[in-house]
């Protein structure tokens, strides 16, 4: 598998090596800059999956660095910031950031926004998912079996694609919450059993593609 390549354009080097230790220890590979001018260089001379973008940064800002990547590359930006004013925040998503984390935070709490970040995007790229009957059109988010057109909800057919996305992995309840709600979701587990119920019904003939791990959770698993 190749390994996703994030930078980290971040003035305070302290905060530099500590977010990056925790990313190479999930199996990123790290580049840093410590200024807008040198991340904006880097970014365009290596193949980039992630940037983790400061806001205040010395030469060019954060927001000029947005700007100038999203000139060029619709990769994911996540901003970190030290204010929590919701002007700057609409101002990044505006700008085309992705996603926004305020200072300070918990290390492990950015790593799971890159990884949430990551699959999304990886998502999106496809243009479609099929197993065995079971089709998904991912620009027009819509699902079809045997070619007959199923309607789902927003969370039905996202689940969907992310047990379709994983394949043959047993997942846990966790696992699913965090990948389809998101890592920040505090409901019940129970939510996943209820749309896992709901998910097999739309499903019908294809409902045993959707098998119950004991003591795990769920797996989609096509049998040849």
């Amino acid at each position: 598998m190749i390994r996703k390549k994030v930078l980290i354009i971040e003035d305070e080097s302290r905060m530099r090596r500590l977010i990056g230790d925790y990313l190479k220890r999930e199996g990123y590979d790290v580049l840093e800059a410590e200024d807008g001018q040198e991340g904006l260089d880097l970014f365009r001379q290596e193949n980039i999956d992630l940037v983790i973008l400061d806001i205040m940064l010395p030469k060019y800002d954060g927001w000029t660095v947005c700007r100038e990547i999203r000139k060029e590359s619709s990769v994911p930006v996540l901003m970190l910031t030290a204010r929590s004013e919701e002007s700057d925040e609409l101002f990044g998503f505006e700008l085309g950031a992705d996603e926004y984390i305020t200072k300070p935070f918990r290390p492990k709490i950015l790593v799971a926004r890159v990884k949430a970040l990551l699959k999304r995007f990886n998502m999106e790229e496809e243009s479609a998912i099929s197993f065995e009957g079971i089709e998904i059109d991912c620009d027009a988010h819509k699902v079809f079996i045997d070619g007959k057109e199923i309607e789902m909800t927003p969370k039905e057919y996202e689940l969907l694609v992310y047990l379709m996305n994983n394949e043959g992995k047993a997942l846990t309840r966790e696992q699913i919450l965090d990948g389809v709600w998101g890592y920040d979701y505090y409901g019940d587990l129970r939510t996943v059993d209820t749309h896992i119920k709901r998910l097999r019904v739309k499903l019908k003939e294809k409902s045993n593609f959707v098998q119950t791990v004991r003591g795990v959770g769920y797996r989609f698993e096509v049998k040849k």
